[in-house]
């Protein structure tokens, strides 16, 4: 097929509703109609003289033909993405879309982003917060900042720093607070992952309560409401130096537990740019020094 007549529209409708497994998706992220996107795919099979969908229950199931098309167009545009962010603003620069859980962006990344951008000023970094959930394809992202075991399917997983968890909470409830099983007379805060309460009183002898307190998906939120003075929640306390500096959060206790580390992630059938390297290397180096610790830590 001449390039002059590559169906472009056809395949992009194709590409997005492949990858949003919905036409009505691809439409939002296109900004056009469901129809208009449903009309470009049927152009696009016509031409092609085989068909790319089936539908089911679920939604838009991928033919052997189009499960061979996807990868290639997912990539090239891709490629063609990147290359133009390149020009952005009249100049050449490198654009990385990097997503990363909020409470690494905000305990820990944000202020040692201007030493990045100094150190290469050729690289415009894109930063998108998320609470440790993250499709790198689906959302555009180049690489992701995650907290965890570093297995999960699909990606490549450096590793960055450990974050054991203990507990942090408002002075005033600190000050009636003189032994670990004080805590279970105290609203315990709790994260989506269940059994950090349970494995932090194991640890430090005492028999876990039952858990009655509110959940949150937000370590920062979660932080928020125990500087409240609402209850004690169980966090990174290396992510909130500065609240545990200014005195507005209290470490009542020594014990704390390892549940998981944050990792840098990329997808693995990408390979990586010389910005992506950049970034990597430059997170490990700054995560392998000291890490600033409240007074008294």
């Amino acid at each position: 097929m001449d390039r002059p007549n590559l169906p472009l529209n056809g395949l992009r409708a194709f590409e997005v509703s492949a990858r949003q497994g919905s036409f009505t998706r691809a439409a939002i992220e296109l900004r056009v109609t469901q129809a208009a996107v449903s009309q470009q795919v049927l152009r696009l099979e016509d031409l092609l003289g085989v068909r790319l969908f089936t539908r089911s229950s679920s939604g838009l199931v991928l033919t052997d033909e189009g499960q061979a098309l996807v990868p290639l167009l997912t990539r090239s545009f891709d490629e063609m993405g990147e290359m133009l962010d390149r020009f952005a603003e009249g100049r050449y620069r490198e654009t990385l879309h990097v997503g990363a859980v909020t409470t690494f962006a905000v305990g820990w990344l944000m202020e040692r982003l201007p030493g990045f951008e100094v150190a290469h000023p050729g690289i415009s970094l894109r930063l998108f917060t998320n609470n440790n959930r993250s499709e790198l394809s689906r959302e555009g992202l180049h690489m992701a900042i995650r907290f965890g075991d570093g297995q999960w399917p699909g990606v490549v997983a450096t590793p960055l720093m450990e974050a054991p968890l203990t507990p942090l909470c408002a002075p005033e409830t600190a000050a009636r607070l003189t032994s670990p099983a004080d805590l279970r007379a105290e609203v315990l805060l709790r994260s989506y992952r269940a059994d950090e309460w349970r494995v932090w009183f194991e640890q430090a002898g005492v028999a876990p309560p039952e858990l009655a307190g509110p959940v949150f998906d937000s370590s920062p939120a979660m932080a928020d409401v125990a500087e409240a003075g609402h209850g004690v929640a169980l966090l990174p306390s290396a992510m909130f130096a500065r609240r545990l500096s200014a005195g507005r959060l209290v470490r009542p206790f020594a014990g704390e537990i390892g549940v998981g580390r944050y990792w840098v992630t990329r997808s693995r059938g990408r390979e990586p740019s010389r910005a992506m390297r950049l970034l990597e290397e430059w997170l490990v180096r700054e995560c392998a020094g000291p890490v600033r610790q409240a007074p008294g830590e």
